[in-house]
């Protein structure tokens, strides 16, 4: 939706915006998507932080791996602070950018019902999901997106029985000005979108699936590779919604020209999903086929 030529490792900016060295489990893929996301950000922002694995990654006062003001809030207040923090800027005549950046259980769960108010309303943030798929930081309970069939402390020993839910979707039926589906794996993909998501008025919302090694039981050498096959296999698909208009991003787009990964290849590097029967498996590839054959008609022309 954009002319702007795309970042690459040789255009991205050197300037850093946070500190070598953090807290963050090792193989961890939001190390590397919240260092990316500042780049695009720039220097004049506010995080907004619930209880999470970001408020794990930034340390404790008087540590932190961030050379950002941020306000650490309550679970369930994370838009509400926000909106806030940007009434206040208002006041004060400044144009900081006001960042809420979110896990799934803050979003999906606990924080919904502040965000949903803060979309009816249009507040002019960005709000940023990082979704792991499950309570990473506090031991790997399930949340409203973790996977069916996948496996926590918290699921019976056949997995999760229910649906993730679709938060983008959720948030697109606010209609508000901008929604991004992002993953780790494609952090550049995330450092354009969010470039172009701050010349822009009113909520704007991002999900990024953010694989987690302890939580989803991978090598750590892996992360990447994984949030790669879980777009390459069509499980997770890149778009982005503005002003109501729904485009697939590159990396999914290619998807419709050419053959996807099976999703067994995903499935099966992650401890989580080892449980998986072929019928189970072979019941989740229907179900992307046909989720895909319906991206195709409706993305023909594109």
């Amino acid at each position: 939706m954009s002319d702007t030529p795309k970042t690459t490792v040789l255009s991205l900016t050197e300037e850093e915006f946070v500190h070598p060295g953090n807290r963050a489990c090792s193989g961890c893929s939001m190390g590397l998507l919240y260092r990316i996301g500042a780049k695009a950000l720039g220097r004049d922002c506010i995080f907004v932080v619930p209880p999470s694995c970001m408020t794990v990654m930034q340390g404790l006062y008087p540590v932190s791996a961030s050379q950002f003001p941020i306000f650490n809030c309550t679970f369930a207040s994370t838009a509400a602070v926000a909106t806030g923090v940007r009434a206040a800027m208002k006041r004060l005549g400044r144009t900081t950018q006001v960042v809420a950046w979110a896990g799934d259980g803050g979003t999906s769960d606990i924080g919904i019902q502040a965000l949903s108010g803060a979309l009816e309303r249009g507040e002019d943030i960005i709000y940023i999901c990082y979704d792991n798929e499950a309570y990473m930081n506090t031991g790997v309970q399930r949340s409203g997106t973790t996977p069916c069939s996948s496996l926590t402390t918290t699921t019976p020993f056949t997995g999760k029985a229910q649906a993730a839910k679709d938060v983008p979707a959720i948030v697109a039926a606010h209609n508000p000005t901008f929604v991004a589906t992002c993953s780790a794996s494609y952090p550049l993909d995330f450092h354009d979108k969010l470039l172009r998501a701050k010349q822009m008025r009113g909520l704007k919302y991002f999900h990024i699936q953010t694989p987690c090694p302890p939580g989803w039981g991978c090598e750590e050498r892996l992360t990447i590779k994984i949030g790669r096959m879980a777009v390459e296999s069509g499980l997770f698909v890149l778009y982005e919604i503005e002003n109501g208009v729904k485009r697939l991003s590159e990396p999914s787009a290619r998807l419709l020209k050419k053959g996807r990964r099976p999703v067994r290849d995903y499935l099966k590097l992650q401890v989580r999903f080892r449980h998986m029967s072929d019928e189970q498996i072979a019941a989740l590839q229907a179900q992307v086929d046909a989720r895909w054959d319906d991206y195709r008609e409706a993305f023909a022309d594109d």
